[in-house]
Parts: structure tokens; sequence; C-alpha cells
């Protein structure tokens, strides 16, 4: 089988925040994706695509279109359900996770798939056509200039990210089907703006540039040149550290239940968003997520405030209130100083804390874990 030709991951020069990102909703799907935005010719798309080569292969019911989970009977599709039920044996196979790109101007049809009524009604059979939230279940969904889209198309996309499940109902019938993937949405902002309500839905977000730096740019340019004249042999010396990332993600996802927090690390959070004036508390919880995801990345069973700023500088920059009159953005050193403030008022009331059970942990034991 030939090798598909990607650009490796960790190939790509800077943009660190961007890959901290993705490597994160690897980690962590639930997170609920990320945004990324940009001007042409940023890495945007070539990321995403690296990011679905550093994944691990999944166990699958063979000859299911919709990569349903042997291990988790309670996430079949009804397909598979009724093949179960039916005694038919399922049988398993190993996959690649998919990369799924979803085609400019896709209907809804297309996007959820569709039921055949007309065969339902005459023979009593239930009659799917997967659409692409089939085909990216427990894969990548990516959506380039996703602010182009239409409104209801990007909601019917938030909606199963969220939920992991796609629900299809016409003329009374149903069918279900899980879709849990992790959504990559990119945009040019000079191109338009998505609505407020549908950047709080995705989970992180980062704005990127192009680099300014010459000798990154040369750097750039270096490395391109060797893949489009030699591409076999620019992505084996590359595959050893391809490989070790791959590894330490796969390492991190197996580890992220075993990551502790305490009451003081859900008190910093809340704080922060407090005083940022964040609407909902969606924010809240994708920090928490992210946090974590970040303190198992880097081999640790417990979080720190630093998780929680490399959380909130990805979590928050898309939901701080912006006036009618201004181009209000989050940096970065007003953050940092923000969080640190927020911590020495939390060491300062952390007696007054109830704390709950066994498995709280206070800071200054994780940092004699960390040394």
């Amino acid at each position: 089988m030939r090798r598909q030709r990607i650009y490796p991951f960790t190939a790509i020069v800077g943009q660190e925040l961007m890959k901290r990102a993705l490597i994160l909703n690897a980690v962590n799907p639930s997170i609920g994706g990320v945004l990324i935005c940009g001007e042409r010719g940023t890495a945007k798309s070539t990321a995403a695509r690296a990011l679905a080569t550093l994944l691990p292969e999944i166990e699958v019911i063979a000859d299911s279109p919709f990569n349903d989970d042997p291990n988790r009977p309670d996430q079949w599709s009804d397909l598979v359900q009724e093949w179960h039920t039916s005694g038919r044996p399922l049988t398993t196979e190993v996959r690649q996770r998919r990369f799924v790109d979803l085609p400019v101007g896709a209907t809804e049809d297309r996007v959820v798939g569709t039921l055949d009524i007309e065969k339902a009604i005459k023979l009593g059979e239930k009659h799917f056509e997967p659409g692409v939230l089939a085909a990216a279940n427990r894969g990548i969904l990516y959506v380039d200039e996703v602010n182009l889209l239409d409104d209801h198309i990007v909601d019917l996309l938030l909606d199963s990210a969220a939920m992991g499940i796609n629900v299809i109902e016409r003329e009374g019938i149903s069918f279900q089907h899980p879709a849990s993937f992790i959504l990559i949405g990119t945009m040019n902002p000079e191109e338009g703006e998505l609505r407020p309500q549908l950047l709080d839905r995705f989970g992180l977000s980062v704005t990127i540039q192009g680099l300014t730096d010459p000798t990154q740019r040369l750097e750039v340019l270096e490395r391109h040149i060797q893949f489009d004249t030699d591409p076999e042999g620019f992505i084996k010396r590359w595959e050893p550290h391809e490989k070790a990332l791959s590894e330490r993600i796969g390492k991190a996802f197996e580890r992220i239940h075993q990551v502790r927090y305490t009451r003081r690390d859900l008190l910093i959070i809340a704080r922060l968003t407090s005083k940022l004036s964040i609407d909902g508390h969606r924010a809240d919880l994708v920090i928490l997520k992210a946090a974590i995801a970040n303190a198992a990345f880097e081999g640790r069973d417990y979080i720190l405030p630093e998780d929680i700023m490399v959380a909130a500088e990805l979590a928050l920059p898309h939901r701080v209130k912006r006036g009618p009159f201004s181009d209000a953005t989050l940096n970065t050193d007003e953050l940092q100083e923000r969080l640190e403030s927020i911590v020495d008022e939390a060491d300062e009331q952390a007696s007054e804390l109830e704390i709950e059970g066994n498995t709280e942990e206070s800071l200054s034991e994780a940092k004699k874990k960390a040394r």
C-alpha cells in the first residue's frame, strides 16, 4: 500500500500554541474541538491533517460504516445493535483513524445522513445512508472556512461533537449512531466572523499569524523544499520525532483519568472566568478539561497553575466580551498577571476551603512531586 504523503506534524516550524491546542484535543476529544483563525499560508490545514497520522489505530466492528467500538456496546449504532440482536457474529478489525474533510457547500443530508422513508414504509426495513458524521466517528472532522458555512450546518456539527451521537428522525422513524470526533475548524477573519453563540461552542481557539523572524521563515522554506523534492525521505527523517510524539499522546490518553485536581484548582478557574466576565459556564468546564489533558501530556497525575494558564490561554480568547467600538483581545501577559493574583488569593484563603474526600492534594505536596 502506498504511503500517504502527509507533512509531519513535528516538522511544522513555530505555531506552538496551535499545536498544543490540537494535541490537547487528541488527548481528550471531549474538550470540544479547536477553532484556528489565521491568514492563508499559516499551516492551519497542514497541522490538522498531520495530527491524524499521530493518533493510534482503533479496533472497530468489521463492515460497520460507523467505526463502532466493540468494547462499548452502550454506544453501538442501531445497525450494529440489530446485528447483535439477530445473532450475527460481530467480527472486529483494526483501522486507521479517519481524517474527514467536510465538502464545501455540504447539505444537511450530506452531513447527518438520510433515511429511506419509502423502503421503511413499504418493506418495514430501516435503511440509513451514512453521512459525514458517520465517517468521522472516532476520527477527525476538518472544516475549512467554517465561518462561510450555513449557521444551521455549523450547529449540527457542534451539537454532534458535544453529544457524541447523531440522531436522525424522519416521519416517525429514527436512527442513531455514535458521532464522537475531534472537530477542527479553520477560518480567515478577513472573510467574515462566526456568531458569538457559535464561537462559544468551540472548546478551544487560537489565532495565528505568519512567522516574522527571518531565521524561522528560512527554516520553513528549507523544510518545504526538502519535502517537495523528496517527500518519502523527508517523512522518514522525521519519523522518530513523529513516533515519539504519538507515543506521548497515547500515554497521556491513558493517564488522563488518573489526573487529580483540588477545590483550590476549581476556585482558581472560577475566579478567573468571573473576573473576565465570561458568560455561561462552558468556559470553566473546558479550562478544567484542557488543564487535565495538559497535565497528562506533561506526564503528571495532578494539575498545576501552569496547566490552568495553558488551558485559559486557549479557552478564553474567543469568549472575552468585545465592545461595539473596540477589538478587545486577551493579552497573554495580562492573563498571566491575573492568574498569578488569583493563585495568591487562593493560597491566602486555602485554610477556609472545605476539603471534600481524601483525593484532594495541597499545592505544596504537588510541588514536592514535581521536583
